[in-house]
């Protein structure tokens, strides 16, 4: 006898669906509220596939790829189409997507050079793939074997990976004929995939692009950032030389007990480029006065700006912090965002010109009394705290607008040093499961609002998406002008982090709207094995997060 099971779709409407229907089928009926195709469904607050198919009443839920879910779920799936796509006409090529840059994915090749015309070839490909509707079939299968397949096939990435995960099972993905071990959901099949660009960059480097939460109508073009590439391919070449340069390589280590040795290792390679940009500070000590240091949050700008004052005074130059939150405006003067609440990261919450009279004093050699914000009145207060500069005094200021020039606009260019600072995770779990930096700096604050704030992660991870828009707006469009780049990942930090966020992560209610992210996060942390925290330096950046910072006010 047939069974009618009800669904209940955002206590907007309830349908009735015959058992054993697929969400693929069943999203059908609610496409009309989504502007793009729908990757994945939510039921009863658990991501669930697409294929998966109806035994219970449920509430239901889904997400395209204008959603942060939905966007992730279409990068995976995008990711994996060009891999099958270049398995399709160059048998023998490998790729390795490396990391996160501009709205997109830098990928190397390994084996095979090509040209812009191969690369369009490579392109067209994916979207033949594309009008196959080819189906991203999940299959679990024993851990063992799916150890034992890859080493026949010789993808000695996943071999290694693998055998650092515990579970029984793991789930693969097969597209046509092609297996490929994901932890992350994917699309239903290809016929969502529907918008992406390559770019060529060399001949065996491209970057793959596709529509995100910020444009998700079409893919926008890539825009290179030399700094910022630079940095990425760095650090990348930095990981091969210590033969660490992915989950796995890490795993090998800890599991030997020789951790510290890496820890170490990272901890130089970061002091260095402090010493470097120190050096390149004090050669144009004439002319910079201001160091504006910014990046996204959980970058460790608060330990980078102390770090970097120690190696500028090492060679002699005389250093002050200016904080840019001292010339916040009055509360009540505080521009308001959509939802008629106080837009604190916006720039007209800065009094910029009492901000940029104080600065062009000082540039003059005038004494300045710098201001305190009162977070408690919302009021600007003096407390006889004054400022004057000498002839090899340097400023630093640290803050969200630091790269945007309108910030400092009575301070010409040539007087100020601008750096940019981020997590540039070299890191990935294997060739084709990169590690996205946002997920690096969610974990860092996760641990931080928790210590600091008494913040659960459910807590944390509901203000990412303002955190993240806020970076859109104010940080990325102003990395192209800019003197430095700082990369503040450290190689083994994923280890110490999963010994602090997972038991956060473990709290997130089932019935919370942010415990499906929570699990994403959770699985992403079974790559790796657990590092100890004693061992990590009192100054260490990651410090700033995990706490017993030396830098911590006693």
């Amino acid at each position: 006898m047939e069974k009618y099971i009800k669904v209940n779709f955002r206590n907007l409407e309830t349908k009735e669906f015959l058992e054993g229907t697929s969400f693929y089928e069943i999203s059908h009926s609610f496409q009309k509220y989504y502007n793009y195709p729908i990757l994945v469904a939510k039921v009863d607050n658990n991501l669930t596939d697409l294929s998966t198919k109806l035994t219970k009443k449920c509430d239901v839920d889904f997400y395209d790829r204008s959603s942060t879910v939905g966007n992730s779920i279409y990068a995976c799936s995008v990711e994996f189409l060009m891999t099958v796509a270049l398995k399709k006409l160059y048998p023998d090529a490998e790729v390795i997507i490396q990391n996160s840059i501009d709205k997109g994915v830098y990928c190397e090749l390994v084996g095979l050079e090509i040209s812009k015309t191969e690369l369009k070839t490579l392109e067209n490909k994916m979207k033949e793939l594309h009008k196959e509707h080819l189906i991203y079939t999940k299959v679990s299968v024993d851990r063992l074997d799916a150890i034992s397949f890859f080493r026949k096939k010789k993808q000695y990435d996943k071999v290694k990976v693998l055998k650092y995960i515990s579970n029984t099972y793991v789930n693969l993905y097969r597209l046509d004929d092609v297996y490929d071990y994901y932890f992350s959901d994917m699309a239903y099949s290809t016929d969502a995939i529907d918008d992406f660009k390559l770019t060529y960059i060399k001949k065996d480097g491209f970057v793959l692009s596709w529509p995100n939460i910020y444009n998700p109508e079409c893919t926008l073009d890539y825009v290179h950032k030399p700094m910022v590439a630079d940095t990425f391919a760095s650090y990348t070449k930095w990981g091969s030389i210590v033969n660490i340069s992915n989950a796995a390589d890490l795993n090998e280590v800890v599991s030997q007990g020789k951790y510290n040795d890496i820890i170490r290792l990272a901890e130089a390679h970061f002091e260095s480029q402090l010493s470097m940009i120190a050096e390149q500070i004090y050669e144009r000590r004439k002319d910079v006065k201001f160091v504006l240091l910014a990046g996204p949050s959980s970058s460790g700008k608060t330990t980078t700006a102390k770090k970097l004052e120690v190696y500028l005074q090492s060679r002699g130059l005389k250093t002050h912090s200016i904080s840019i939150d001292d010339y916040f405006v009055n509360k009540e003067d505080t521009p308001k965002d959509e939802f008629g609440e106080y837009d604190f990261e916006s720039l007209k919450s800065i009094d910029l010109n009492l901000f940029n009279r104080h600065l062009s004093k000082l540039l003059e050699g005038e004494k300045v009394q710098l201001p305190d914000y009162n977070f408690i009145t919302g009021k600007r207060e003096y407390n006889k705290k004054y400022l004057q500069l000498e002839k090899d005094d340097v400023v630093i200021i640290e803050g969200l607008h630091g790269l945007n020039d309108e910030l400092t606009m009575a301070i010409d260019r040539i007087n100020k040093f601008k750096i940019f600072i981020g997590p540039f995770t070299q890191l990935n779990i294997d060739n084709h499961n990169r590690i996205h930096t946002s997920d690096t700096r969610r974990l860092r604050r996760i641990v931080r609002d928790n210590k600091t704030r008494g913040y659960n992660a459910a807590d944390t991870l509901r203000m990412w998406k303002k955190i993240r828009e806020g970076e859109e707006k104010y940080i990325f469009p102003y990395q192209s002008d800019i003197d430095a780049v700082i990369n503040s990942a450290l190689l083994y930090e994923l280890g110490v982090l999963k010994t602090y966020a997972e038991p956060l992560l473990f709290s997130v209610p089932e019935d919370d709207e942010m415990y499906p992210e929570a699990i994403r996060l959770i699985n992403f942390l079974r790559n790796f094995l657990p590092i100890p925290s004693d061992e990590v330096p009192k100054d260490s950046i990651l410090r700033e997060f995990i706490g017993g910072s030396g830098f911590e006010k006693k």
